[in-house]
């Protein structure tokens, strides 16, 4: 058997680009890994039983409470765990379990290997990956962004980390070509891969029809009027300072998204539907059903119900099967666009970071980025406006742009499988089920 770990892509999150990441990785190590034990690290308490359906089959794994925490007396605190890794786990079950590992993979949510989002994530992030290095556990970096890094210091760590790991992918060549600046002589072509994002072998599931409200289903399911998904960021839209301060925005976001929608309902016969895909608690600055509803409140009359916002799902899969149906799709968070790229949907991004370029990069989709820290409000909305207009020919660019991409997703899952399992033997059929 093959035991492996997986870090930093925990499900049910509420973040639908983390939990496609970790959905991604499980069912392609499931598929090829024959009896593959698998642990998924989150943020509960203890080891616990996690099932995912892979190809209409039951995938059994273990979830693994491991956190940074200064409550060093909780098992689940990765200072505990490092302490009784010393005397072999000692009354740890989670440090015993740990230490029996073959392989560790990180993902780091996709974007998070980096101080971008400040240091105490940026600790909880090397932190878990330094002790299974000090245990002597190959790690294994899988395809991601990379930086940037603000502190000098933070980017030596990031740097030794990576030295450190059997291997590290990119997931774009812009995020290759900073892989190759941090490493400089170290960098090896060997260990040092250029990929692709993972969620772009994300499942498609339709949800049940009890989730969706019949509006939105008759939208989706008729055709006699085009429609227009929207994913409009929390992170971004509740705190507009933050968009400045910290992403460094020149142009409104909120009226990006309010002046987009009216030139659509002014403009066009389309139907917007309003998109999540961060999912949080109410009053949780980062959710993005709050700025939806943000959104409608102001519209108000203008949106003759036009405007709808998509019913609450916490399943990635079937949140990208509601975009796959979408004649043209926008989104502020990345791995929504990702949804939208990979089922041929002609789709833009409002980008804040180089990853999403690099992304729209990979599927020959450059030009429908708008990167509101260099265009002006009216700027980015008549990017986004032409991207709509010019949906029919970009449906037939991308569906040739795809099939490479798609490629090198499974070609790259094939290689990741094979490393951590050495010498073993790919599995030719399905997944283990159980």
């Amino acid at each position: 058997m093959t035991r492996i770990t997986l870090l930093h892509a925990a499900p049910e999150t509420g973040n639908m680009g983390v939990t496609a990441l970790g959905y991604s990785v499980i069912g392609g190590l499931a598929r090829r890994i024959k009896d593959l034990r698998l642990t998924v690290a989150d943020y509960g308490l203890g080891l616990r039983p996690g099932n995912l359906s892979v190809d209409g089959r039951p995938f059994e794994f273990t979830r693994c409470g491991i956190k940074l925490s200064k409550r060093i007396y909780l098992s689940e605190s990765l200072w505990n765990i490092r302490l009784a890794s010393r005397f072999g786990g000692g009354l740890n079950a989670i440090a015993r379990h740990m230490l029996a590992q073959d392989f560790v993979l990180d993902i780091n949510g996709g974007d998070s290997f980096t101080d971008l989002y400040g240091q105490y994530r940026f600790q909880s992030i090397v932190g878990v990956k330094s002790y299974f290095l000090d245990q002597k556990i190959p790690l294994g970096l899988l395809p991601q962004t990379y930086g940037p890094f603000k502190d000098p210091i933070n980017r030596e760590i990031a740097v030794d980390l990576i030295r450190r790991s059997q291997f590290a992918w990119a997931r774009d060549q812009r995020s290759y070509q900073v892989l190759q600046d941090l490493l400089n002589s170290d960098f090896n072509p060997d260990r040092h891969h250029c990929g692709v994002d993972v969620a772009f072998l994300l499942d498609v599931e339709k949800p049940p029809e009890s989730a969706l409200e019949t509006q939105t289903l008759d939208w989706l399911s008729s055709g006699s009027k085009p429609v227009i998904g929207l994913n409009v960021s929390g992170l971004i839209y509740n705190d507009p300072e933050a968009a400045v301060r910290q992403y460094g925005f020149v142009a409104d976001y909120r009226q990006v998204i309010r002046g987009f929608v009216e030139k659509v309902l002014r403009q066009s016969d389309a139907n917007v539907l309003l998109v999540s895909h961060v999912v949080a608690p109410p009053g949780n600055f980062e959710s993005d059903a709050g700025a939806c509803q943000e959104v409608l409140r102001l519209l108000g009359d203008l949106s003759g119900g036009r405007v709808k916002m998509l019913s609450e799902l916490n399943d990635p899969r079937q949140v990208k099967w509601v975009i796959s149906q979408c004649d043209w799709f926008c989104g502020t968070r990345m791995h929504a666009t990702i949804a939208g790229l990979s089922t041929g949907v002609p789709t833009a991004a409002i980008a804040y970071s180089l990853k999403t370029a690099g992304v729209f990069e990979t599927c020959g989709q450059g030009d429908h980025v708008a990167d509101p820290r260099e265009l002006s409000t009216d700027a980015v909305i008549e990017c986004l406006w032409k991207s709509w207009n010019s949906r029919v020919e970009t449906r037939e660019s991308l569906v040739t742009g795809l099939v490479p991409v798609l490629e090198q997703a499974n070609r790259q899952m094939d290689q990741i499988a094979a490393a951590c399992q050495g010498a073993g033997e790919l599995s030719p059929s399905g997944a283990t089920a159980k």
